[in-house]
């Protein structure tokens, strides 16, 4: 929790009657982030108020947030995976847990405040950099993203050219991003295609569904093969033709194949109750930098992942797919 108050005074360039994040931001140095993210209760003379109010001098102000956004990134000491690294990119395998980049409710402890450290870098001032880089702020060197629950591949730039030349990729979809699961269920067929909207969930906003209606959400595309079952559960590999948030989750669920150990999507399982989320980017392949080949990049299969296929070993046998599916590759 933290809480800021002060008394809307004179102050040069300011003139009232002023908005109270134009004053806020003018006259007390506080940020767009810190004043549009995570405020819980504004008030102007002891009652409640917008940051649209109109200040017309005398009143006292009181901020207060629930999870307050920092005013700098500081470099941590935390270990990092790294599957490859140049003089432009680093790329990661990102451990279960970590997420990305500083967010709402993760102001410590993410991939950029680890890449921070590696790469000997000073604190970055979240309100200096905001009105040069605007929300990539606090995200330097980040091009795309992996879940906190998703463990894999992830690349990141060094410097803003290879930032620019890497996310230029990523808009074209000209990136090679292949994912394994361990689902509760059986695909509908040994191979396919998943195209689908993915819309915001109307009873929880933090989740998405998917829709066939091409007027709604945003266009997903999801390749699959299924690579072995075992009794009631799947190996699944897959292949992401565009990135939306939760994009296979929410693709695997609407076959009625939930990955195991979904905390979201999924729902408990009996023989795997402990479980946590069976989905790793195994591989990446794009272009880097002076190259005209695809360049891969492989993360070795996590612990939790054979540890699960072990008990699949030990409890049922490994079924034929031609006689599951059908003749055919």
């Amino acid at each position: 929790m933290a809480v800021i108050t002060f008394v809307a005074e004179e102050t040069e360039g300011l003139t009232f009657p002023c908005r109270l994040d134009v004053y806020a931001a003018g006259a007390r140095g506080l940020s767009r982030s810190r004043l549009k993210n995570g405020v819980e209760t504004i008030t102007v003379n002891g009652r409640k108020a917008k940051l649209s109010y109109k200040l017309t001098g005398g009143e006292t102000v009181s901020l207060e947030w629930d999870d307050p956004v920092p005013t700098d990134i500081e470099p941590e000491d935390i270990p990092l995976d790294i599957v490859y690294e140049d003089d432009r990119v680093t790329v990661v395998n990102k451990k279960q847990g970590m997420v990305t980049h500083p967010a709402a409710g993760n102001w410590t402890g993410t991939l950029v405040h680890a890449l921070l450290f590696h790469w000997g870098r000073e604190s970055l001032s979240v309100g200096a950099l905001e009105s040069a880089e605007g929300q990539n702020a606090a995200r330097p060197g980040i091009v795309h993203r992996l879940d906190k629950d998703t463990s894999g591949c992830i690349i990141t730039a060094k410097n803003r050219e290879s930032e620019d030349y890497l996310h230029q990729q990523f808009l074209d979809h000209r990136i090679h991003k292949e994912y394994i699961a361990i689902v509760k269920g059986h695909l509908p067929e040994r191979k396919g295609n998943i195209k689908t909207q993915l819309v915001r969930d109307s009873k929880d906003r933090k989740k998405f569904t998917t829709s066939d209606d091409p007027a709604v959400g945003k266009f997903a595309w999801t390749k699959y093969r299924v690579v072995a079952v075992y009794g009631p559960y799947s190996l699944v590999r897959l292949r992401l033709k565009t990135g939306r948030t939760h994009q296979i989750r929410v693709h695997l669920k609407s076959l009625g194949c939930p990955i195991v150990g979904d905390p979201i999507y999924g729902k408990k399982d009996a023989l795997f109750d402990s479980a946590t989320l069976m989905l790793h980017a195994r591989k990446l392949g794009l272009r880097l930098q002076g190259s005209e080949e695809m360049t891969y990049f492989t993360a070795a299969v996590p612990l939790r992942f054979k540890k699960v296929m072990k008990t699949l070993h030990q409890q049922f046998p490994k079924a034929d797919l031609k006689h599951l599916y059908g003749g055919g590759r």
